[in-house]
């Protein structure tokens, strides 16, 4: 049952997929007139009554995916409750910087990115592609497990983790492993309430308000004595869950307050970045003096590519056990900041950390264009708060294109 403890009667509900969901009159709206929960009408939605959602979601048999506070950090993983959520925690982040705290109320989503990203369920950190094992004198090859991760709710997407997604569907989405992950996948986004110390996304024109990408799309309102969610209905699987919530259509004043939380929001950005004619500029000035400066602090440890929501390097390893006798094959994030990563007869091509710091930055906000049609940057701010030395991709990329140094060093490795 959803949201109650002791149901009085209950019915059976009929999603558009064919599912059935039972109900009790506890928690059921009228339900005679279910196209009143169009894509794009908002309703209210109690504090009280959220962890209806989360139940519908576990219900329709999801696993939900979402914030929590582990490791001294706000990170995403499976939740059991809606009670694992980050009630009454914030993040303090700058350049090299990242702090958890204490709230002064309990807001759920009162924070803006951890270390995470939904990019490590989609697309996982280690991921057996197959496996073979020897029977006498031949092979038994299995597939990936892909199929055991079942279908996916990520709750509390923020605006630029969509774009991010929709990146990655244009970037990997022909990938047979990703797709199967990324279908059916629910997504209930969360409005940023305020932004974070590296946060940049309205330069990029990725948030902080979620636009489009999502099923639901919940604004987080504190106000005085008030605290409650206003829903967006962003598709039709979005629009059966919510009409199984105890909501109430959101009112002029709702409204007019999440106008008022959005545009907030994005006068606090931590961070800008001017991205007209940022590729072309880039590209212009691969040969810019300003390379070297940053060679001489970055570590080419690879902490931004971990982070980052949209970088999709991997390499393969094949692992064997001493006997021979079993055998398999894993997809592993790279880093194009690896010697290894452009390895090749005779050794790596980029040996330098300018060459490679170059590369990472000129493909993320320059040639990225080419390949896929946008930057591959979306604002989150992530690589910044975790470099250990605190190099700024807004700040490197604005030294790069102050001027173009158009003459070639042909001494300078490429």
């Amino acid at each position: 049952m959803i949201g109650v403890k002791a149901p009085k009667s209950s019915l059976i509900y009929r999603t558009s997929n064919g599912r059935d969901l039972r109900y009790t009159e506890d928690v059921l709206p009228a339900m005679s007139n279910t196209n009143a929960y169009k894509t794009g009408s908002r309703w209210l939605l109690a504090t009280d009554a959220l962890e209806s959602l989360f139940n519908a979601l576990i219900s329709l048999g999801y696993t939900v995916i979402g914030p929590t506070v582990r490791d001294s950090a706000i990170d995403y993983a499976p939740l059991k409750s809606i009670d694992a959520l980050p009630r009454g925690w914030t993040e303090v982040q700058d350049a090299a910087t990242y702090q958890i705290k204490k709230r002064d109320d309990n807001a759920y989503f009162g924070f803006s990115n951890g270390p995470g990203s939904w990019k490590k369920f989609l697309r996982p950190e280690e991921e057996r592609l197959w496996r073979a094992k020897r029977s006498g004198d031949a092979f038994a090859i299995e597939l990936g497990d892909v199929a055991e991760t079942g279908q996916l709710a990520f709750f509390g997407v923020r605006a630029c983790d969509l774009a991010a997604i929709a990146i990655l569907d244009t970037v990997v989405g022909e990938n047979q492993e990703y797709k199967t992950r990324r279908n059916g996948l629910f997504i209930v986004a969360i409005n940023c309430s305020s932004a974070g110390g590296t946060c940049f996304c309205v330069s990029m024109k990725t948030g902080p308000q979620a636009t489009s990408g999502f099923d639901l799309a919940l604004t987080e309102v504190l106000n005085g004595d008030r605290h409650d969610f206003i829903i967006e209905v962003g598709s039709r699987k979005g629009a059966d869950v919510i009409a199984a919530l105890p909501v109430r259509p959101a009112n002029a004043s709702d409204l007019s307050l999440v106008e008022s939380i959005i545009r907030g929001t994005a006068e606090q950005m931590g961070r800008t970045l001017d991205t007209n004619g940022l590729a072309s500029a880039i590209g212009a000035n691969l040969d810019h003096s300003h390379w070297d400066d940053v060679a001489e602090r970055c570590l080419t440890c690879g902490n931004c590519t971990m982070v980052c929501p949209t970088c999709y390097c991997t390499t393969m390893e094949d692992r064997t056990d001493l006997d021979g006798d079993h055998t398999e094959r894993w997809r592993v994030w790279d880093s194009c900041f690896s010697l290894d990563f452009t390895y090749a007869a005779g050794g790596s091509i980029r040996t330098s950390s300018r060459s490679r710091y170059r590369q990472w930055l000129s493909h993320k906000l320059s040639t990225w264009v080419d390949q896929f049609g946008t930057l591959g940057c979306v604002g989150c701010g992530r690589c910044v708060t975790w470099c250990p030395v605190g190099i700024d991709i807004t700040k490197e990329a604005k030294a790069i294109t102050s001027t173009e140094q158009p003459e070639v060093n042909h001494a300078q490795e490429t």
